[in-house]
């Protein structure tokens, strides 16, 4: 049986970036798929971008908005979980550009017990804009090309762009929570909703996603490692304001010990 696979893309105001990212997932080797995008309070213009791509991808692309109260980076992803029909959930972000291989990768990578953190390659300021004004000029399957751009200095890494079968070198770190982040992240909807999904105590910019893979780790489920094989470029963007990150630095800590399944994640609103 084909394991069905639910993308999850956080976005917020950033509609020409988000229609990269949903061409880049119109282009995949696969389509036992589905694209959910988690909307954190953004204007209209980013539902207009969603409805128009919605008329021509070959996946099915939903849409699933919350009133603008902040970042809730964790209660908009909750809610867009409830909406997905995969047995395989991937989080990513509607920053971050994909290859055509991105979800035959991380099928490819998921295994039972274990989730799949994957990596991102940073684009440069200038790079992006002019990305975002013309996609072809990224060759996201063409190593010579993606060579001479790190040389210009348009992607932060060449390294991590590499195939390389890492095998066992995969399970090295299934007990460490550090660098999980849910730009790029594939785990089973049965572990997520086991440990009640995100902790939407978190607002403001910081550590959801840490505390997500803390309570994974605590529950059995393992870390993998999906570099190498299933990364994404990141555009450039300005950093988001971290007026809250030592609130939620401190929930952090608290997680290492406290509840596994948390009270006010994705089961605690169906709204």
């Amino acid at each position: 049986m084909t394991t069905f696979v639910s993308v999850i893309v956080t976005t917020y105001n950033w509609e020409s970036a988000l229609s990269l990212v949903l061409k880049s997932l119109d282009r995949q080797s696969v389509g036992n798929f589905e694209v959910i995008v988690a909307d954190d309070g953004s204007t209209g213009e980013t539902a207009d971008v969603i409805n128009e791509l919605a008329a021509t991808v070959r996946y099915a692309l939903k849409h699933v908005w919350q009133e603008d109260k902040g970042f809730r980076a964790a209660r908009c992803r909750n809610r867009a979980v409830l909406e997905a029909t995969g047995d395989l959930i991937v989080f990513l972000d509607g920053d971050c550009i994909v290859r055509e291989d991105f979800v035959e990768q991380h099928l490819r990578l998921s295994e039972s017990g274990w989730f799949v953190r994957g990596n991102r390659v940073k684009l440069s300021e200038r790079f992006t804009k002019m990305l975002l004004a013309d996609q072809s000029l990224l060759p996201l399957n063409n190593t010579f090309g993606l060579m001479r751009l790190w040389r210009q200095r348009s992607v932060g890494r060449f390294f991590p762009l590499m195939r390389l079968p890492l095998g066992k070198l995969r399970y090295l770190r299934k007990k460490e929570w550090y660098g999980v982040k849910t730009c790029n992240l594939g785990l089973y909807r049965q572990d997520f909703m086991d440990v009640n999904g995100f902790n939407e105590d978190f607002t403001g910019w910081g550590h959801e996603d840490a505390d997500l893979a803390i309570r994974l780790i605590r529950n059995g489920i393992r870390r993998k490692e999906g570099n190498f094989a299933a990364t994404v470029f990141h555009c450039y963007h300005k950093e988001v304001t971290r007026a809250e990150e030592q609130r939620n630095r401190e929930m952090l800590e608290i997680s290492r010990t406290g509840a596994i399944k948390i009270k006010n994640g994705i089961l605690s609103k169906t709204s």
